[in-house]
Protein backbone atom coordinates (compact mmCIF):
# COMPACT_ATOMS: atom_id res chain seq x y z
CA UNK A 1 0.00 0.00 0.00
CA UNK A 2 1.36 3.42 -1.07
CA UNK A 3 1.58 6.19 1.64
CA UNK A 4 -0.44 9.07 1.88
CA UNK A 5 1.21 12.36 0.08
CA UNK A 6 2.49 14.84 1.79
CA UNK A 7 1.45 18.45 1.97
CA UNK A 8 4.63 19.59 0.70
CA UNK A 9 5.33 16.97 -2.25
CA UNK A 10 1.22 17.73 -2.87
CA UNK A 11 2.00 21.78 -3.10
CA UNK A 12 5.03 20.60 -5.59
CA UNK A 13 3.28 18.60 -7.83
CA UNK A 14 0.32 21.20 -7.85
CA UNK A 15 2.57 24.07 -8.91
CA UNK A 16 4.37 21.83 -11.43
CA UNK A 17 1.27 21.10 -12.91
CA UNK A 18 0.03 24.69 -12.90
CA UNK A 19 3.27 25.82 -14.68
CA UNK A 20 2.73 23.29 -17.23
CA UNK A 21 -0.76 24.56 -17.80
CA UNK A 22 0.23 28.23 -17.80
CA UNK A 23 3.29 27.52 -20.49
CA UNK A 24 1.33 25.29 -22.94
CA UNK A 25 -1.50 28.45 -22.93
CA UNK A 26 1.00 30.87 -23.09
CA UNK A 27 2.86 29.32 -25.95
CA UNK A 28 0.75 29.93 -29.20
CA UNK A 29 0.51 33.59 -27.87
CA UNK A 30 4.47 33.79 -27.40
CA UNK A 31 4.94 32.13 -30.83
CA UNK A 32 2.70 34.06 -33.12
CA UNK A 33 3.22 37.78 -31.26
CA UNK A 34 5.32 39.09 -33.46
CA UNK A 35 4.39 37.50 -36.97
CA UNK A 36 1.44 36.14 -39.08
CA UNK A 37 0.17 32.59 -37.64
CA UNK A 38 -0.29 30.19 -40.74
CA UNK A 39 -3.07 29.31 -42.48
CA UNK A 40 -3.93 25.90 -41.08
CA UNK A 41 -4.08 27.75 -37.54
CA UNK A 42 -6.31 30.71 -39.05
CA UNK A 43 -8.14 27.89 -40.58
CA UNK A 44 -8.70 26.15 -37.28
CA UNK A 45 -9.18 28.99 -35.76
CA UNK A 46 -12.38 30.16 -37.70
CA UNK A 47 -14.01 26.21 -37.94
CA UNK A 48 -12.93 24.09 -35.58
CA UNK A 49 -15.63 26.20 -32.52
CA UNK A 50 -18.46 25.53 -34.81
CA UNK A 51 -17.48 22.09 -35.24
CA UNK A 52 -17.00 21.82 -31.76
CA UNK A 53 -20.74 23.39 -30.52
CA UNK A 54 -22.31 21.15 -33.45
CA UNK A 55 -20.69 18.23 -32.13
CA UNK A 56 -22.13 18.83 -28.59
CA UNK A 57 -25.59 19.67 -29.88
CA UNK A 58 -25.56 16.52 -31.40
CA UNK A 59 -24.12 14.35 -28.45
CA UNK A 60 -26.55 16.19 -25.97
CA UNK A 61 -29.92 15.29 -28.49
CA UNK A 62 -28.61 11.75 -28.74
CA UNK A 63 -30.45 10.20 -26.01
CA UNK A 64 -33.68 12.31 -26.13
CA UNK A 65 -36.96 10.19 -26.32
CA UNK A 66 -39.46 12.47 -28.39
CA UNK A 67 -42.04 9.85 -28.26
CA UNK A 68 -42.22 9.56 -24.50
CA UNK A 69 -42.23 11.40 -21.31
CA UNK A 70 -41.28 14.28 -21.01
CA UNK A 71 -40.84 13.96 -24.86
CA UNK A 72 -37.41 15.91 -25.06
CA UNK A 73 -39.66 19.18 -23.32
CA UNK A 74 -36.08 19.91 -20.85
CA UNK A 75 -33.65 19.41 -23.49
CA UNK A 76 -35.43 21.93 -26.38
CA UNK A 77 -36.29 24.47 -23.94
CA UNK A 78 -32.70 24.16 -22.24
CA UNK A 79 -31.51 25.02 -25.42
CA UNK A 80 -33.53 27.17 -26.70
CA UNK A 81 -33.03 29.52 -24.05
CA UNK A 82 -29.23 28.78 -24.10
CA UNK A 83 -29.74 30.27 -27.58
CA UNK A 84 -31.61 33.10 -26.62
CA UNK A 85 -29.56 34.13 -23.56
CA UNK A 86 -26.33 33.60 -25.67
CA UNK A 87 -27.90 36.11 -28.45
CA UNK A 88 -28.95 38.28 -25.70
CA UNK A 89 -26.00 38.65 -23.72
CA UNK A 90 -23.35 37.41 -26.16
CA UNK A 91 -21.98 36.20 -22.92
CA UNK A 92 -20.84 32.10 -22.96
CA UNK A 93 -20.70 32.03 -19.24
CA UNK A 94 -24.07 33.47 -18.64
CA UNK A 95 -25.98 31.66 -21.74
CA UNK A 96 -24.07 27.86 -20.48
CA UNK A 97 -25.17 28.24 -16.94
CA UNK A 98 -28.64 29.69 -17.55
CA UNK A 99 -29.73 26.86 -19.77
CA UNK A 100 -28.20 24.15 -17.72
CA UNK A 101 -30.16 25.71 -14.99
CA UNK A 102 -32.99 25.45 -17.07
CA UNK A 103 -32.66 21.71 -17.88
CA UNK A 104 -31.96 21.19 -14.41
CA UNK A 105 -35.16 22.87 -13.46
CA UNK A 106 -37.44 21.24 -15.77
CA UNK A 107 -35.87 18.00 -16.40
CA UNK A 108 -36.80 17.19 -12.41
CA UNK A 109 -40.37 19.08 -12.56
CA UNK A 110 -41.46 17.12 -16.05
Amino acid sequence: MNAPLSLSAALAATAISALIVFATRAFPFVLFSYREPPRVIRFVEKYIPPMVIAILVVYCFKDVRIAAKPWGIPSFCATGATVLLHLWKRNPMISIFGGTALFMVLSRVL
